[in-house]
């Protein structure tokens, strides 16, 4: 039986696919760059669905609040549908039934319809990241990997990147259904390749499901649920000022506590929490959650502050994030050619600190910002993350088990992508907080016993009667003008500390790079 066992290790060891394995990596991504995409190009088409599905701003959120509770929820099992269906199968049955329920999404007729289809079409996208990472892990020997997940970090930092740009070029040209229709092409020639090069490896052909774990299945839908529903419907609830919320926050605490709990004491639980005794790996999530944080933070606050303060439209907002795309594209294969000759964890402490810098650097908003400037400071933030996506990922698989890849896999994409909701989140409930705050702060100064609001109500008025407004009038306008002068200075100002408090968040990060351990055959980027 030993013997029996040892020449199937050895078999296993000497497995390699039958197809190029760039080709593998490149075609397993185009199918999650779709998924990731949609997690942000739906954003900037809101307005235009509640106006024709006859419903709410309000109401239309639940369209993207449906999507992130189902792939939530989704990413934490899939390594266990995996074993359950077989990788390569599920991975096509998600390919397939996403590009299907994109389709239902662009062709629904009423508000309840495509929040329907949204809940699908996470549901079957959630399988998408870590089934293509899985695949990458398994197709690259140790010391290829980090050139590989190059190629992962393309779809996962540029595709939340693209997609506001996207998104509002396809609704201003369009209609906001090409939002969705515009994945069906690419769906259809991912099956088609994924079928033909991809293929499962002995080990994972061999490793089946032993049965359902029903309460460590249902603690996980509970508390991520939960957890989904309350950051992306928190701010518009009032947060804790609701009942829904804290119904929300209760059960969601409850169910992740649980799920831990459950986890940690079944015999045969649902995902496998012994990833996290390996070292590198745990410290490699803690790292990720918070790359998840800033990376989704930081592509809706540009967006938001020059829609918001600036007024630019959709389409516009989006293109200030397109050249930290294009910078990325170029930074990582130099980032993996540095994996081969500099410390992983050194590597990693720079992309932190560069993001740090760069966040402290957009902190320095001022009214009359330019468009070249917002797209030097989102491309001197997305320089940061070209430092930290490829090196993270190597070495965290580096020291792991393989036939632990599957769940470590899911745990990751779920970590950045929850985290990643928590930054967005957080992140807009401050703009609101410091912008109130800011506006406390600078009344004091909106008085007539102050001159220089004096100054600058006459400034104004004069400007004003001589356009040819009547005098009487023109007070009354020119106070309506300092208090619009007011709330776009309280505004700046708080997206300023916001970006100063994720630049803080970035530095507090740099110490625990650290602590990943010595990995030899990492992907390169071995920590000496």
């Amino acid at each position: 039986m030993s013997a029996a066992a040892d020449l199937a290790e050895a078999g296993h060891a000497e497995w390699k696919p039958r197809h190029n394995p760039w080709a593998i990596a490149v075609v397993v991504t185009i199918a999650a760059f779709m998924e990731i995409l949609d997690t942000t190009i739906v954003n900037v088409a809101l307005p235009h669905i509640a106006g024709a599905l006859s419903s709410s701003n309000d109401e239309a959120t639940w369209a993207l609040t449906s999507y992130l509770v189902a792939n939530g929820i989704v990413l934490t099992i899939s390594g266990w549908l995996s074993d359950l269906i077989g990788r390569k199968r599920y991975f096509i049955i998600c390919i397939v039934m996403f590009t299907v329920c994109s389709l239902l999404c662009g062709i629904a007729t009423s508000l309840g319809q495509l929040i329907f289809y949204r809940l699908m079409q996470g549901f079957f996208g959630g399988g998408l990241q870590p089934n293509q990472q899985s695949i990458i892990l398994d197709t690259f020997p140790p010391e290829k990997r980090g050139a590989a997940f190059g190629v992962t970090a393309i779809a996962t930092i540029v595709a939340p990147v693209l997609g506001p740009a996207l998104g509002g070029w396809l609704t201003d040209t369009y209609n906001w259904r090409w939002v969705f229709l515009v994945n069906i092409p690419v769906g259809i020639v991912a099956t088609f390749l994924v079928s033909i090069l991809v293929e499962d490896p002995p080990w994972v052909a061999a490793r089946r499901s032993h049965g359902v774990d029903y309460i460590g299945l249902a603690l996980i839908t509970i508390g991520l649920g939960c957890l989904q529903v309350m950051m992306d419907r928190g701010e518009d609830e009032d947060w804790f000022g609701s009942r829904f919320i804290i119904i929300m926050a209760i059960f969601a605490g409850l169910g992740i506590l649980g799920a831990i709990g459950w986890l940690l004491t079944a015999k045969k639980p649902i995902v496998d929490l012994a990833v996290f005794k390996d070292r590198n790996y745990a410290v490699g999530c803690f790292c990720m959650a918070a790359v998840g944080g800033v990376l989704y933070a930081g592509a809706v606050i540009i967006p938001q502050f020059s829609q918001t303060v600036i007024g630019y439209d959709a389409t516009w907002s989006g293109l200030i994030l397109s050249p930290g795309g294009i910078a990325i594209i170029i930074l990582i294969p130099i980032v993996g050619k540095m994996m081969s000759f500099v410390q992983t964890r050194y590597l990693i402490a720079i992309g932190f600190l560069i993001m740090g810098g760069a966040f402290l650097y957009s902190s320095t908003l001022v009214p009359t910002i330019d468009f070249k400037t917002l797209v030097i400071m989102r491309s001197f933030q997305t320089m940061g993350l070209g430092f930290l996506f490829v090196p993270i990922s190597a070495i965290a698989y580096a020291t792991l088990p393989r036939e632990l890849n599957g769940d470590a896999t899911a745990l990751l994409t779920m970590l950045r992508n929850v985290f990643g909701s928590i930054g967005i989140s957080l992140a807009t409930a401050m703009i609101t907080e410091r912008t109130q705050a800011r506006q406390s702060y600078l009344a004091q100064w909106m008085s007539p016993f102050h001159q220089p609001f004096n100054d600058l109500v006459a400034q104004y008025e004069r400007t004003l009667i001589a356009m040819g407004r009547a005098a009487g009038a023109a007070h009354d306008i020119a106070l309506g003008k300092v208090y619009l002068t007011f709330r776009t200075q309280a505004q700046v100002l708080a997206y300023s500390d916001v970006f100063l408090y994720i630049a803080v968040i970035a530095f507090a990060v740099i110490p625990f790079c650290f602590l990943f351990t010595n990995a030899k055959g990492g992907g390169g980027g071995a920590v000496h």
